[in-house]
C-alpha cells in the first residue's frame, strides 16, 4: 500500500468517526441523557419535563405529611443523576418527586424494589430550569428530598452516592 493509499484511508476512517461523534450528539438532541433510561416512561425530551413541572408547581406545603416514605435515595452529583427506590411492597403510581421544595419531576409508576435513574435535565423548577449540574456550591446540592403520594407528603432518606 502506498503513503498516499494509507493517508487517504485514515482521513476516511477519522472523518467516519467524526460523523459517528456528530451524529451521536444529534441524535440526543432534546434528551436530558445520553444513554437511553431503563423506564421507557422517562425516555422523553427535556421540553417534556419541563412542562410537566410546571404544572406541578408551586410546592404543595399543604399536603399533610405522611412520614418517611418506604424508599431511599442517593445523588451522584459526578454524573449529574439520582436513583431512587420504592422498598415497600406496592407499586406506586404518579409520584411527584420534589428536590428542595424547588425542582420536581413526576415519576408515573414506581414498582417495588426496582431503581429509577433521573438525570438532574430532567428536574426542573417553576420558571423552566432543571437541577445545576455545577454541584461545587453547597446552595446547589440536595438537601431535602420528598415524595407526593396517595394525597400526603413523605420524606425520602437521602444518601451521597458518589
Amino acid at each position: 500500500m502506498s503513503f498516499m493509499q494509507s493517508r487517504n484511508r485514515r482521513q476516511w476512517f477519522f472523518a467516519a468517526g467524526m460523523a459517528s461523534v456528530v451524529g451521536a450528539v444529534v441524535g440526543c438532541a432534546g434528551r436530558p441523557q445520553f444513554v437511553r433510561n431503563t423506564d421507557p416512561a422517562l425516555n422523553r425530551a427535556s421540553t417534556f419535563f419541563a412542562a410537566d413541572a410546571a404544572k406541578r408547581f408551586p410546592y404543595k406545603s399543604d399536603l399533610p405529611r405522611g412520614g418517611t416514605a418506604l424508599a431511599r435515595a442517593q445523588v451522584g452529583y459526578q454524573l449529574d443523576q439520582f436513583d431512587i427506590v420504592n422498598l415497600s411492597t406496592e407499586s406506586w403510581t404518579d409520584v411527584e418527586v420534589w428536590v428542595n421544595q424547588s425542582y420536581v419531576i413526576n415519576l408515573p409508576k414506581m414498582e417495588p424494589n426496582t431503581l429509577k435513574r433521573v438525570n438532574f435535565r430532567m428536574i426542573y423548577d417553576a420558571t423552566g430550569n432543571y437541577f445545576p449540574l455545577n454541584n461545587t456550591n453547597q446552595d446547589q446540592r440536595f438537601s431535602k428530598m420528598e415524595i407526593v403520594l396517595n394525597g400526603k407528603m413523605y420524606d425520602v432518606p437521602l444518601q451521597l452516592g458518589d
